[in-house]
């Protein structure tokens, strides 16, 4: 998921939000959320997509300029938090990558320990909720991403 750099892309991604394409996954005051490119900073939008820190068939989104600093849900919201390397930290900062709930061609994120909630964005800030073949379909787009630079 992560680039090489061999052919010049960057080494790290972006996620886009489906229904707000003007909008990226970014961090701000450790809250995730969906704002408007540009931003500033720039680098609050960018993530390392690692192994998963508790599946590493998951994934987990370490931040480009707060090394160290995980996005991971606390009470369902989804924060931007420093690695104490506890199993609750791992479990909460990883995510399974699924086909996009509103677009197969895009992606969803299902929660490692919560696996019927998926991340999606409400009022702009993102969290964890549950998610099903009964949701409705702006749901689904809340909760659909696409992995960019």
């Amino acid at each position: 998921m992560g680039s090489s750099g061999r052919w010049g892309a960057p080494r790290w991604n972006r996620l886009k939000s489906y229904n707000f394409p003007d909008r990226y996954v970014r961090h701000a005051s450790d809250i995730a959320r969906i704002d408007p490119f540009p931003m500033d900073p720039t680098a609050d939008q960018q993530w390392r997509l690692v192994p998963g820190l508790a599946d590493s068939a998951g994934v987990s989104f370490e931040s480009v300029n707060f090394p160290g600093r995980y996005l991971r849900h606390a009470n369902y919201a989804l924060r931007l938090d420093p690695n104490d390397n506890t199993s609750t930290f791992r479990a909460d900062a990883t995510f399974h990558r699924t086909a996009g709930l509103a677009d197969g061609a895009w992606a969803s994120f299902r929660s490692h320990n919560f696996p019927d909630r998926y991340v999606r964005h409400s009022g702009y800030v993102l969290r964890v909720d549950q998610l099903g073949p009964g949701s409705a379909p702006a749901v689904r787009q809340d909760a659909t991403f696409q992995v960019t630079y």
